[in-house]
């Protein structure tokens, strides 16, 4: 019988980081976009983010006790799961839909691929799919529009790239700036260009997440906007492009751990996102670009995988260089 050995090169480093310290980073880097989104769109948006998480970490207990799993929804996984596809929708989607998604992520896309690591799709992506996909009228007929000091109910407004891809978006003096800091329509936790940004740099800073493949997805996305003649950025700052460059692109389970995997799967989902944006039928490409990205992520790492007892230069042995220096 042929078993395989699977070996990683040295060194190998034993760190404290446990899941839970990890997913309770992560919670803690989206906070201030759940903050935001009460704020903006106040408790409607709450009570969607609390429904959410619930369902999820009750979902996957109730998975977990059914398949006899050992239960690891103190992990704060589930946590994370709910609070993200809770963000990527809107404020006006029905309450119970958000248990449906949370059904589908936990269960089909987590649960009955092994849990937490084995995935294959992002599971608040694979909810948030389904989702727009079963019931496309409740999860975007109708948007709010931010509240303000001087209107008391929100009003509902069509999102700016639906508006951008009619030709019927115009930007005035403010526009970018109000973008910026989120004052707009939108998802949940998508608007505010500059929390998310201090989201990235956070996580970037603590090395929980890896900037190769969210610069990758929005570069790509810039380059190509700037030859397509379009407004580069409102390009960056619509839809989710920017929160799912932060929070789903750099997922563990789902994109590929090789440094050069990470940039082609970056440049794969802006591309993809770009190509959905201009010449697709839906406005929004993201959720669709990361999700096909998901799936070829495996054959990025064998693609990119270092070859052990290979150098940089034919013929030379791997450790030459460093046993140069030594002797230097």
């Amino acid at each position: 019988m042929n078993k395989k050995i699977c070996v990683s090169s040295s060194p190998h480093f034993n760190l404290k980081c446990s899941t839970q310290m990890i997913m309770g980073t992560v919670l803690f880097a989206l906070l201030p976009e759940v903050i935001m989104g009460i704020v903006l769109f106040g408790l409607a948006a709450l009570i969607r983010i609390l429904v959410s998480v619930a369902s999820c970490v009750l979902f996957e207990f109730i998975f977990q006790k059914i398949a006899k799993q050992k239960i690891v929804i103190s992990n704060l996984s589930a946590c994370v799961t709910g609070v993200m596809m809770a963000l990527v929708c809107p404020p006006t989607a029905p309450v119970w839909i958000f248990a449906v998604g949370a059904a589908v992520a936990m269960i089909v896309a987590k649960g009955l691929f092994g849990g937490i690591g084995s995935n294959v799709f992002n599971p608040a992506l694979t909810g948030r799919a389904f989702m727009f996909l079963s019931f496309p009228a409740a999860m975007g007929a109708s948007w709010l529009a931010p509240k303000t000091l001087s209107a008391v109910d929100a009003v509902s407004s069509a999102t700016t790239l639906s508006a951008i891809k009619a030709g019927t978006f115009v930007i005035e003096d403010g526009t970018l700036w109000q973008y910026f800091i989120g004052n707009r329509a939108g998802c949940i936790g998508e608007t505010s260009t500059l929390l998310i940004l201090i989201s990235f740099a956070f996580l970037a800073l603590a090395r929980i997440i890896d900037w190769r493949a969210p610069l990758a997805m929005v570069g790509t996305v810039a380059v190509c906007s700037l030859i397509a003649g379009e407004n580069v950025a409102m390009s960056l700052m619509t839809g989710g492009l920017l929160f799912g460059a932060t929070f789903m692109v750099t997922d563990y389970a789902t994109a590929p751990i090789t440094k050069k995997g990470r940039l082609v799967f970056g440049f794969g989902c802006g591309l993809i996102t770009f190509l959905i944006r201009k010449f697709g039928g839906y406005p929004e490409g993201v959720m669709f670009s990361i999700l096909i990205m998901n799936s070829v992520a495996p054959f990025l790492n064998n693609l990119t995988a270092r070859k052990y007892g290979y150098g940089k230069k034919a013929g030379r042995p791997a450790n030459a260089d460093s046993d140069a220096k030594e002797a230097k």
